[in-house]
């Protein structure tokens, strides 16, 4: 028999140089400990959220990973005018030999922020998946026992052009100012409220879309497309979209999410959804749309809104920057009071256009700056004179 002849090549040696290899304390730990909870014990939603995004100030030895074509890496704190303690220390110095020390967790104030709701990727899922069950449920029962043919004919008019005309708020501030305001902010706390908040106008917007190819199909001559005209040529909504479209052109990210969620949706959003679509449609026979516009109503007020709180209120509180804060916040009101105001103004013709016409435009607008009011002052800022207007 002939001997096979053994092959010389390099044998692999293993020794305990491999990552995972070493034992230490927290070998076998299921939670991190680089950063400081909130509370006592640090919940599931900080261990997926705090510290994901990088921050060359106190880890990130390398510095940016990378940069933009002007120079400037990652997600620079300049991008607001709005400052958190330590804000103004300088990055560390990078390069060969410095050890890469950075701060002390935390770096700066921004990475103190927590969502109230706790929100991360799961709970985007689990929660935007239920909402549109549900919707998509209500609808469909209303479609078997003949619902929509109950609608007074005005009203069908109405729910065409008007809460039609609605989704291309949600598309803009969606897509344009929150998903913008997403990838400028500082820290991943932020990022996932933002997100989030994105998602929902984005959902929303879609729920309207889809809501009208149905009412397309289930009411004989709805206008499917009337909502465009609305948009672009009703002199009731140019208000309206004039200041939408300003709110996506703010290059300040923070600015963006004070002027949208503390300013526009209250006085505005709130508005034209509580005080007028879900107060005057049960009057004209419609049960179904309040549920649509309520889901989005529930979105603002119970959980967009109570991010945006912890937010500013971490913010106009700063160790270090309080009174800088409170000064641009004030100047970013008296700024975006008016033209909302303006807007909301705007808005008043429609409030005469049902058959059964809900309560008074003005009785509306006076529950809206009230609800305003009392925001502002949780801020500790002055109420702009303009919201007597």
């Amino acid at each position: 028999m002939t001997a096979t002849q053994e092959r010389s090549v390099p044998k692999p040696v293993f020794t305990d140089a491999e990552a995972g290899a070493k034992v230490f304390p927290d070998s076998l730990a299921r939670q991190y400990n680089y950063f400081t909870p909130q509370k006592r014990k640090q919940t599931h939603y900080e261990d997926v959220t705090v510290e994901v995004q990088p921050d060359p100030r106190h880890y990130l030895a390398q510095g940016w990973l990378y940069g933009f074509s002007d120079g400037r890496g990652g997600y620079p704190l300049e991008w607001t005018a709005l400052k958190a303690w330590g804000s103004d220390r300088p990055e560390p110095q990078r390069f060969a030999g410095s050890g890469g020390k950075g701060y002390e967790w935390p770096a700066h104030g921004w990475h103190e922020f927590r969502d109230p709701n706790e929100e991360w990727e799961l709970s985007l899922y689990r929660y935007n998946s239920n909402v549109v069950r549900q919707l998509n449920q209500n609808i469909e029962a209303a479609k078997r026992s003949g619902a929509f043919a109950q609608w007074n004919r005005n009203w069908v008019a109405f729910v065409a052009q008007h809460v039609g005309a609605w989704m291309h708020v949600d598309h803009g501030l969606g897509l344009y100012l929150f998903a913008n305001a997403n990838r400028r902010a500082p820290t991943n706390m932020h990022n996932n409220a933002i997100s989030v908040n994105s998602m929902h106008r984005i959902r929303a917007a879609q729920d309207l879309a889809l809501y009208n190819l149905t009412l397309s199909e289930e009411i004989e001559d709805f206008d499917g497309s009337a909502h465009l005209a609305t948009w672009n040529e009703d002199p009731a909504w140019q208000g309206v979209r004039t200041v939408a479209e300003q709110l996506t052109a703010i290059d300040d990210w923070c600015e963006a999410i004070f002027a949208a969620n503390v300013i526009f949706e209250p006085l505005v959003g709130e508005l034209f959804r509580s005080a007028l679509v879900q107060q005057a449609a049960p009057g004209n026979g419609d049960f179904v749309t309040p549920t649509v516009v309520g889901a989005e109503e529930y979105d603002f007020a119970e959980r967009d809104l109570r991010y945006t709180k912890a937010m500013f209120d971490l913010l106009v509180a700063d160790k270090e920057f309080a009174r800088h804060n409170k000064d641009l916040l004030q100047g970013w009101a008296q700024a975006w009071v008016p033209r909302c105001i303006e807007a909301a103004r705007t808005l008043q013709p429609l409030w005469s256009q049902p058959d059964t016409r809900p309560p008074r435009f003005e009785d509306g607008l006076d529950r809206v700056k009230n609800r305003f009011s009392a925001l502002l002052a949780g801020f500790d800022l002055d109420i702009p004179k303009e919201l007597e207007q």
